[in-house]
């Protein structure tokens, strides 16, 4: 029975006769060919690695892509809403617009007073709670979208097409126009710019050939 040397690792086998160098490749191949189940082991992992981040940039984007949807969503529908709101109140002021004419008209002539006066003053505080409000004011320049032309003259003190009576206030909610206010207009006298001009060039040519206007 042969008892085993202690502390001397197992070498591969090499045919007794083989030489020296032949047995140092055998022990280079033994080495070589453990090395690369190492590296496999590595590369396997990193691909697994890579394939778990590209998954996730993609639910990432999923859900980025979730999350605008929703907000622009809930920005539609929190507009429709306003629009709604806005067309139902506009709808039922309309109906309302006459009775309002008849209190403005009723103030005017100091016709407003006793349970009459107490009846329109909560109707217009109801009304301006829905959000109605009333435009059109004397001497503001005419403007299409807002102003409905009635009346038209011509006046001397005006260098723009103005406003010069309020025949029926306008009345808006929010941005939204239920009734363009009803006026009169006036614009500048024809010819009145050129006159002006031309005065002012005769009196300048006048004070050049006098040698200047007259003092004292």
């Amino acid at each position: 029975m042969t008892e085993e040397t202690p502390g001397f690792d197992e070498k591969p086998d090499v045919p007794s006769d083989a030489a020296p160098e032949d047995a140092a490749q055998a022990e280079s191949a033994d080495k070589a060919g453990s090395a690369p189940a190492g590296d496999v082991t590595d590369i396997a992992l990193q691909a697994q690695l890579d394939q778990v981040r590209t998954a996730l940039n993609e639910r990432t984007a999923d859900l980025q892509r979730l999350q605008a949807e929703y907000q622009n969503y809930r920005r539609r529908v929190e507009r429709d809403r306003v629009t709604v709101k806005e067309i139902a109140a506009a709808n039922l002021l309309s109906e309302l617009l006459p009775t309002l004419d008849d209190v403005g008209r009723a103030r005017e002539h100091g016709e407003l007073v006793g349970g009459f006066k107490s009846v329109a003053e909560s109707l217009e505080t109801v009304v301006a709670k829905l959000g109605l409000q009333q435009f059109g004011k004397e001497g503001e320049p005419f403007d299409p979208t807002i102003h409905e032309a009635l009346m038209h003259s011509y006046a001397p003190d005006v260098t723009e097409t103005t406003c010069v009576a309020i025949l029926q206030p306008g009345y808006r909610i929010g941005e939204r126009t239920i009734r363009p206010a009803r006026v009169a207009v006036a614009e500048p006298q024809p010819g009145a710019q050129g006159a002006k001009s031309t005065s002012d060039e005769d009196v300048k040519a006048s004070d050049e050939e006098s040698g200047g206007p007259d003092e004292g």
